[in-house]
C-alpha cells in the first residue's frame, strides 16, 4: 500500500507525533509512505519528528509556508508532489492539510483521501471552510467521540463516513525515562513539582493555573509550579513568573526532554478549554502519573477509570485546585494513581494497535 501524509506543519505536537508514529509504523511494516508539511521545516532540535521520518527511509517534503498567504499558494506545491506518486491513499492531518489536501488529492485523482480532524475548534469561518473541503472525502478520522460529535454537528459530516481512532502513545518511551534532576533549575531534589505541558496559548487555559498559583506552589514549601511550552503568551507569561519568582514558578520554553521532567514531576495538570484527544495527558499516564484535567474533548476515553478524582470542568479553578491538593498532599495517592493510568494506555493506547486501526481502515476503504 502506498500512501500519502500530508500535515499543516511538523513541529513538535500532538498531531505531529502521531503522523510521525503512524507513518514509520507502517513504513516498518512494508508500506511506501511519503510525508509533505504545508509549513517550513524546523531545522534546529525542534526537528526531531523530521529526522525520525527520515530516519525511517520516509522522503518528507514541504511547501516552506510560513504565512497565511503561504499557506495558500502552498496548494500548487501541493498538488505537484501529489501527483508525482500513485497513492492508494491521501491521509490529511489538522485544518489547513484537511482543505488544502483534500482538494488537491482529488484533483490529481487519488481515489481514496481519508481526513483527520484532531480538535474541536468551532470558530465559524474555520468549520464552514473545512465542511465544504470535506465533501471532497471518502473517510474522516476523528481521534475521540466528541470530536466525532463535532464533526456531524460542526462540519456536516454523515454518520457514514465517520470513524473514531484514538491517540496511542509510544509508553516504553515515556515509562523508562530518567528523571530530571530539579537542582539544575535551582530547585530542591525534593520539590513536589505540578507540570503543564502545552502551546502557550488561550485555547489551553493556563489563566487557572495563574490564578491558583499560591496554592499549587506556596511560597517557603516545597511545591513548584513548571511551565514547558512556547507561543503567542510565552512573553507575557515570562512576566508573569518573573513577578512570582523561580522559586515559585518557572517557564523553560520547549524542551526536548519532557519525558525526563515527566517522571520527576509529581503530576501533570492541563486545564484547557477544549482539545482533541490531549496527547500531553497520554504522556503523563505512560510515565505512570496522575493528571488533573478539565473535561475537554477525548478526557471521557482517558480517564474513564478515575473520572471524578481526575478530571473538572472547563474553567473550574475551585475544583482543579481541590483535585490537585489531593495528589501534592500525599505521595502515595499519587502513585498509585500513576500506576493505574500506566496501566489504562498500556492496554488501550498503544501505537501498534492505533497504526493497526489505521491500517486496517484504508485496507477496508480501498476495497469499497
Amino acid at each position: 500500500m502506498q500512501i500519502d501524509f500530508v500535515i499543516t506543519e511538523l513541529f513538535v505536537g500532538g498531531a505531529e507525533r502521531c503522523l510521525t508514529e503512524l507513518a514509520t509504523g507502517m513504513a516498518n511494516a512494508g508500506d511506501e509512505v511519503r510525508v509533505f508539511s504545508l509549513g517550513s521545516l524546523p531545522t534546529d532540535e525542534r526537528g526531531s519528528l523530521v529526522k525520525r521520518l527520515t530516519d525511517c527511509g520516509i522522503e518528507v517534503s514541504s511547501a516552506d509556508a510560513k504565512t497565511s498567504l503561504q499557506f495558500m499558494a502552498a496548494y500548487s506545491k501541493l498538488r505537484t508532489w501529489l501527483s508525482k506518486s500513485n497513492a492508494d491513499v491521501c491521509q490529511t492531518f489538522l485544518h489547513h492539510a484537511n482543505v488544502l489536501g483534500m482538494f488537491a488529492a482529488k484533483s490529481v485523482g487519488i481515489r481514496t483521501r481519508v481526513a483527520g480532524i484532531r480538535v474541536a475548534e468551532s470558530k465559524g469561518l474555520r468549520c464552514r471552510i473545512e465542511k465544504y473541503a470535506l465533501k471532497s472525502s471518502q473517510s474522516v478520522i476523528c481521534v475521540s467521540e466528541a470530536v466525532e460529535k463535532f464533526a456531524a454537528s460542526k462540519l456536516g459530516c454523515s454518520p457514514s463516513k465517520l470513524t473514531v481512532i484514538p491517540n496511542g502513545v509510544d509508553a516504553k518511551a515515556f515509562s523508562s525515562a530518567n528523571g530530571f534532576d530539579w537542582s539544575q533549575i535551582g530547585w530542591p531534589g525534593d520539590a513536589a513539582v505540578s507540570l503543564f505541558v502545552g502551546r502557550l496559548h488561550p485555547q489551553k487555559g493556563i489563566e487557572l493555573l495563574q490564578s491558583k498559583v499560591d496554592e499549587l506552589a506556596p511560597q517557603g514549601s516545597n511545591r513548584r509550579l513548571l511551565l514547558v511550552g512556547d507561543g503567542p503568551l510565552r512573553s507575557d507569561l515570562e512576566s508573569w513568573a518573573a513577578k512570582c519568582g523561580p522559586q515559585q514558578v518557572q517557564l523553560l520554553g520547549w524542551r526536548p526532554d519532557v519525558a525526563s521532567l515527566m517522571a520527576s514531576s509529581r503530576l501533570v495538570v492541563l486545564p484547557s478549554r477544549y482539545e482533541g484527544m490531549p496527547n500531553v495527558i497520554l504522556e503523563a499516564m505512560a510515565s505512570g502519573k496522575p493528571v488533573v484535567c478539565s473535561r475537554v474533548e477525548g478526557s471521557h476515553e482517558l480517564l474513564r477509570h478515575d473520572w471524578l478524582q481526575q478530571t473538572f470542568e472547563v474553567g473550574d479553578n475551585q475544583q482543579m485546585m481541590l483535585l490537585v491538593s489531593r495528589f501534592l498532599e500525599n505521595a502515595s495517592i499519587a502513585n498509585a494513581t500513576g500506576a493505574a493510568n500506566q496501566e489504562f494506555v498500556n492496554q488501550y493506547h498503544s501505537m501498534v494497535s492505533v497504526v493497526k486501526r489505521y491500517r486496517d481502515h484504508y485496507e477496508t476503504m480501498l476495497r469499497q
